[in-house]
């Protein structure tokens, strides 16, 4: 093994473990890599940046421009109202609902996509009464499943695709996924859907049995003179009252020492975490009260839930410093965290990805302030700005989209959608760059040199001698088999973009050492990056999932197994039958 393939080797290895433990920002991780690469003679000076002119990054680009466009049309609320009305069963809710997002998904990104039809399964679980538990994670899946029947689907798509066209001359076209993906996707939604209602079943009418199926929040309350928690010991409120007690604050003070001698006074503030439920009873009997908002009595006050995605300018800020709530009086009442580390007061408390704001203020500088700082309203929010003709965006979308099926490159077809809907007045281009998700941009841009040199090195090669001397690859369906497992297992721990770049070489290497078309290897490795089902970390809807919906880690591999077994041994046999 030579000096720049073992370097790229463990420069690999060592931003994959980077990226998995998720303590430093993707962009960053990958602008250093970057610069690693070539500081490690991986690759020339005029190779370092070539990623950001790659036609990959500006489709992804398009993409997202044209998707923001399409969330503020509201295209589905309609649909949504009508589907409610109907009076479905809760199978019909959760499979219509996940088919919807992995319907957009073929269209769109995956994060795009959870987030046009996240409102609209939230406004009919509410309307029929059904526990976010069993459709939140069902629509984040659907949304991973949908990306894998189309090229733009997800950018793993494109990636593949483009490592096609580089090693035979002609990429895949635009509907050559879904051979493969459309079944596993219709397969994967009504499975999810049917296993879900078992995994976390209705709660029971009794509202007293309602607290373990909804969300733990953290809130701040002042406990009034006619509180039954007077003269009650922190370490008695678990027991009587189902919170737990964080912190006592008296006359701006913490009362420190041992719970059981820490005795909760009339006017003392109390930092607690609990059901939401649970916090709404003690409300409403008068046991903890909140500061009156001066809002409170105006006829546009409001209270809504929204949740910190990941390109949010939010995360990592404390609640003492959302300057963008407080100047437009918005209050954060309560938080829901996704990893809860709860130090000082609540305005001390510290965002993450995931994490659930509950605001109260004004609607509409609530909604306001949530479009500027990129957070998703899990209820309905007054737009500042009413979409006009919304139908008219989705029709130039499906323009670019059937240019696409007609042979154009994506990034050409999209380009001139981006630029009608610019001179239409739907899109602001210098406003929708700023909101772009830039980290994941950024991230998929630095590490396509990287994936580049996989190749040029001969990394691919020795990657692929190594495997061989385990597996016998020479058979395409083994060699196939193992791609699509590698993916999977890779799938869990590093976006789904990095897991492409990193194995295509690797794949066409399998399909040149077998001696075979690298077509198969190149939708297993697609594919397989796409089916991340095991952990809340691997993809950003997931992490979103895991908030919104209360789950824990062990939630999703419960839930994600079967689906995880039944997509691999689907997607091999569709595989074999199609592409081998």
């Amino acid at each position: 093994m030579s000096f720049e393939q073992a370097s790229l080797l463990i420069l690999l290895l060592a931003m994959l473990v980077l990226f998995s433990l998720d303590r430093f920002r993707i962009e960053v991780v990958s602008i250093a890599g970057l610069l690693a690469g070539y500081a490690l003679g991986l690759y020339p000076a005029d190779q370092i940046f070539v990623g950001f002119g790659s036609p990959v990054v500006v489709t992804v680009v398009e993409v997202l421009l044209i998707v923001q466009v399409l969330a503020r049309a509201k295209l589905f609320d309609s649909l949504a109202a009508r589907f409610a009305a109907a009076g479905p069963s809760n199978f019909q809710v959760i499979s219509g609902t996940s088919s919807l997002a992995g319907f957009i998904s073929i269209f769109m990104n995956n994060i795009g996509a959870f987030a046009i039809t996240l409102p609209v399964a939230l406004r009919l679980g509410t309307a029929l009464a059904i526990p976010r538990r069993q459709f939140v994670m069902p629509v984040s899946f659907a949304a991973l499943l949908g990306g894998l029947v189309s090229l733009i689907g997800t950018p793993a798509n494109l990636l593949v695709s483009d490592a096609l066209g580089k090693a035979t001359g002609a990429g895949f076209h635009f509907f050559d996924f879904a051979y493969v993906g459309l079944p596993v996707a219709i397969a994967g939604i009504l499975l999810i859907a049917f296993r879900v209602q078992r995994l976390f079943p209705e709660p029971d009418e009794d509202p007293a049995t309602i607290s373990p199926t909804t969300r733990r929040i953290v809130v701040e309350r002042c406990v009034p003179e006619v509180s039954p928690l007077v003269g009650v010991t922190l370490s008695d409120c678990p027991m009587r009252f189902g919170i737990k007690p964080h912190a006592l604050i008296r006359g701006d003070n913490f009362v420190f020492g041992p719970l059981d001698q820490s005795v909760i006074e009339a006017g003392d503030v109390l930092l607690a975490e609990g059901a939401d439920a649970v916090f709404a009873g003690l409300a409403a009997t008068q046991a903890l009260i909140a500061d009156i908002s001066p809002h409170g009595l105006q006829p546009d006050f409001s209270r809504v839930e929204s949740v910190v995605m990941p390109e949010s300018t939010l995360v990592g800020s404390r609640i003492r410093s959302l300057e963008i709530f407080h100047s437009r009086g918005v209050a954060v009442t309560a938080l829901s965290m996704r990893a809860p580390r709860i130090e000082g007061r609540f305005i001390d408390l510290q965002l993450s990805i995931g994490d659930i704001l509950t605001l109260e203020g004004p609607r509409t500088a609530i909604a306001e302030a949530l479009e500027e700082s990129e957070c998703l309203p899990l209820a309905p929010t007054a737009s500042s700005e009413p979409a006009s003709h919304p139908w008219r965006p989705l029709a130039l979308f499906a323009c670019g989209i059937a240019a696409c099926v007609a042979g154009l490159r994506p990034d050409v077809a999209f380009a001139g959608v981006v630029l009608v809907l610019a001179l239409l007045n739907h899109l602001n281009i210098r406003h929708a760059m700023a909101d772009l998700n830039w980290p994941i941009i950024i991230m998929l841009a630095a590490m396509i040199p990287i994936g580049q040199a996989v190749a040029t090195t001969g990394a691919a090669e020795t990657i692929a001698f190594w495997l061989r001397l385990v597996v016998p690859i020479a058979h395409p369906l083994i060699g196939v088999a193992l791609i699509l497992f590698l993916a999977m297992a890779l799938t869990p721990f590093v976006n789904n973009a990095t897991v492409a770049i990193v194995l295509s070489p690797v794949a066409l290497e399998f399909a040149r050492d077998g001696q075979h078309a690298p077509h198969a290897y190149l939708i297993a490795v697609a594919a397989g990056a796409s089916l991340d089902f095991l952990t809340p970390f691997g993809h950003h809807n997931n992490t979103l999932a895991m908030g919104i919906g209360g789950y824990r880690f062990s939630d999703f591999l419960r839930a994600g197994w079967p689906l995880a077994v039944t997509s691999y041994g689907l997607a091999l046999f569709l595989l074999a039958l199609f592409w081998l």
